[in-house]
């Protein structure tokens, strides 16, 4: 494979934002002056008001009013990531999901009057739940605004000696080896290829007869999806932006020999059918992102279409989630029934989970010590915190406990009202820092900039992370940063170490 170090350090940034794309010969300026009207009218508008003339059960009491105010601003700020002349992978990202599964979704629910899961607190306690998580989008909102006041720093020299985080050649062939041994182990372990490619519960019980997994802990099982899922997509990213960036790796036989196999081996254990939705959308988005860098009407199409998916692809989508005798198709008499009956159940978990903590009290970091501490077997720590979701599940007395728990639930859960704003503002602040570094990495460093690969990779398992438990998510995401450091070095142009 041919060498994925980048050209040297570049000279000062001239004083002008890193951010904002090169102009182009038509200015997208007129173009979305044509669609900021219509877009705006659709996602603040027209879909609300759809919703609220359906008819159902649902009655329009403080929480309504709350959840259409909580719909209106996601859809507003949406709008705003997609008509912004500035590429914003991970606030778009975050902005979509809030007001797919934190907007409408929930919308749909409160004004048909059903619910995926039941609630079974007072409605009191679903009207804290919104306003906690309306209080928490401004929060993020918040923390954005700061990091835009707060100036990148300069680009260093070559002489200084440091430079961005760069895939050097023989990092980038490890992990690449990496990828197919961990893979090839998964896939043989199962049984071989043929079952990637029946359902998802004939996965998992391949899994459990693998003897990777015990009654009493998933950490085997967590790891040998986990390798066997991660480095496949990262190389598979890697080598991804080596292409569409380096004509010189184009020309190179074994570059393409390398990433056409990488695909193919993704397309066996990161495809929809073996692997959950959500999981999905993080090698759909991050292999979009990387494929098309400064493509802007990529990043809205995301956006846009994601919106579109969300609402009428999503709650189907779980076909192979069951074999043919498990499988339930959907009945429905209205387009948005879907939408109050599957899947998106975090505003009515959150609610719940206000009722759960009213009765048991805030953990204080414990349940965001056991995400952290994943790795940890149950037979070494007995009593490790489960999954957020299935702690208020087994409260509730639920057979089945796979439920979500948001992000604000999460925060919520360990610290309160306080610690939960406080952290959404941070992480805000990140993200927006994050995505003007990338914007400034996509367009300045080279074919083997390590921040070009992570930021599409970080925004497509946002989706994973706003959805929770994080216990279940930080596993995946864990692997990810371990490939990411093995790949990564800091040198400048002339091949030095930096200090």
């Amino acid at each position: 494979m041919t060498s994925v170090h980048g050209a040297a350090a570049t000279a000062p940034v001239a004083e002008h934002d890193p951010v904002r794309p090169p102009a182009k010969p038509m200015s997208w300026a007129m173009l979305s002056r044509a669609l900021a009207v219509p877009l705006i009218l659709g996602l603040v508008c027209f879909l609300p008001a759809v919703i609220a003339a359906q008819p159902g059960a649902g009655v329009r009491d403080t929480a309504y009013w709350l959840q259409l105010v909580l719909t209106c601003y996601a859809g507003a700020r949406l709008a705003t990531m997609i008509l912004s002349t500035r590429r914003r992978l991970l606030q778009g990202v975050f902005w979509m999901f809030v007001y797919i599964a934190m907007g409408v979704a929930p919308f749909a629910q409160v004004v048909i009057g059903l619910t995926p899961t039941q609630m079974v607190g007072p409605r009191s306690d679903l009207v804290t739940a919104i306003a906690l998580i309306l209080v928490g989008c401004a929060a993020f909102d918040l923390g954005a605004l700061l990091a835009s006041r707060r100036p990148l720093r300069r680009r260093t020299t070559a002489r200084s000696g440091n430079g961005p985080a760069t895939a050097y050649r023989g990092r980038l062939r490890l992990l690449v080896l990496l990828a197919f041994a961990a893979s090839g182990y998964y896939v043989l372990k199962l049984g071989g290829p043929a079952i990637f490619f029946t359902s998802r519960q004939e996965i998992s019980a391949s899994v459990a007869v693998s003897g990777v997994t015990s009654s009493q802990s998933n950490v085997g099982s967590a790891f040998l999806k986990g390798f066997g899922t991660v480095p496949a997509l990262i190389g598979l990213l890697f080598c991804t932006r080596r292409l569409v960036t380096s004509r010189r790796a184009r020309r190179s036989p074994s570059t393409v020999l390398v990433w056409c196999a990488l695909l193919v081996l993704n397309a066996i254990v990161n495809n929809p059918i073996s692997n959950a939705r959500y999981w999905f959308l993080t090698v759909l988005v991050s292999l979009l992102f990387t494929a098309f860098p400064s493509s802007a009407a990529m990043y809205r199409s995301v956006l846009a279409m994601g919106v579109v998916g969300a609402l009428v692809l999503f709650p189907y989508a779980d076909r192979f989630r069951y074999d043919s005798a498990g499988y339930r198709p959907v009945e429905s008499s209205s387009a948005f029934e879907p939408l109050a009956t599957k899947d998106y159940d975090q505003t009515v978990m959150f609610a719940n989970t206000i009722t759960w903590v009213d009765t048991r009290g805030h953990t204080y970091g414990r349940q965001l010590a056991g995400s952290a501490l994943f790795f940890v077997p149950r037979s070494v720590w007995s009593g490790k915190p489960e999954d957020t979701g299935v702690r208020v599940g087994q409260w509730m007395g639920m057979n089945m406990t796979n439920l979500s728990a948001p992000l604000w639930t999460e925060l919520w859960v360990d610290f309160g009202a306080p610690g939960m704003v406080g952290a959404l503002a941070l992480i805000g602040y990140a993200a927006a820092r994050t995505d003007r570094r990338y914007a400034r990495a996509v367009s300045r460093d080279g074919p083997g900039s390590v921040l070009a690969v992570a930021a599409p990779l970080i925004a497509g398992y946002t989706f994973i992370l706003l959805r929770g438990p994080l216990l279940q998510s930080v596993g995946k995401l864990a692997i990810g940063a371990l490939c990411l450091l093995l790949v990564s070095s800091f040198r400048n142009g002339s091949g030095r170490r930096s200090h």
